[in-house]
């Protein structure tokens, strides 16, 4: 969850501390990556294949 954490900061949509945490902030991160991009496979929140996906394809590995 680090890498996802540095992932959602690199598109300015977390500025928590870099732990592992799948927290409220770190799902909200990822329900608005989701809402911007128009990723509709996965739930809401869920770091699924499709955000994935798209999130690794727009920012490097921390």
């Amino acid at each position: 969850m680090a890498e996802l954490q540095t992932r959602l900061r690199q598109v300015g949509l977390y500025g928590g501390d870099i732990n592992g945490s799948y927290d409220e902030q770190v799902e909200n991160g990822v329900r608005t990556f989701q809402w911007w991009r128009g990723i509709q496979q996965d739930e809401p929140g869920v770091y699924g294949a499709a955000t994935r996906a798209r999130l690794e394809a727009e920012t490097q590995a921390g």
